[in-house]
């Protein structure tokens, strides 16, 4: 079964949404894995700060319906439909990495790029998953975050 990853994140109501995403993504996949929560600046815009954290799961789910999934959780918890990259947001659940492809599958960039761009992806990842290795890196995370 495949091992997946997903950053989530929220900078409205912040402790809400990330417990309403939390409790729809355990209905979906049972068991999850959680690092801790993470305070961070919004990026490309002015706004309120994020919580995020890193999720680890299993599932049968391909990228597709995975993707179409998470989207649906997160306009189910009031993100608008035509949101902009760079914008607020109840709920934002991105797929990093899914086992180890890389590439674009089914529109979805793996692994995905803010993995090595942003401390608040990367720091929660290597505190879950500190001997998992980067797909296209080849390193650890915990490597990759020292």
């Amino acid at each position: 079964m495949p091992r997946v990853y997903l950053g989530v994140g929220s900078n409205i109501e912040r402790e809400r949404y990330i417990v309403a995403g939390l409790d729809a993504l355990q209905g979906l996949f049972g068991e999850l894995a959680l690092s801790s929560v993470y305070d961070s600046a919004a990026i490309g815009f002015e706004g309120q700060p994020f919580l995020n954290l890193v999720v680890r799961v299993d599932t049968d789910l391909g990228v597709g319906e995975l993707a179409r999934r998470l989207r649906h959780i997160e306009i189910e918890h009031g993100r608008p439909v035509n949101a902009t990259r760079y914008s607020p947001r109840q709920l934002d659940i991105d797929i990093l990495t899914y086992d180890d492809a890389s590439g674009v599958i089914d529109g979805v960039e793996l692994p995905r790029r803010e993995i090595l761009e942003n401390a608040f992806v990367l720091c929660p990842l290597a505190e879950l998953a500190p001997d998992a290795l980067h797909p296209l890196a080849r390193q650890s995370y915990c490597d990759l975050w020292r």
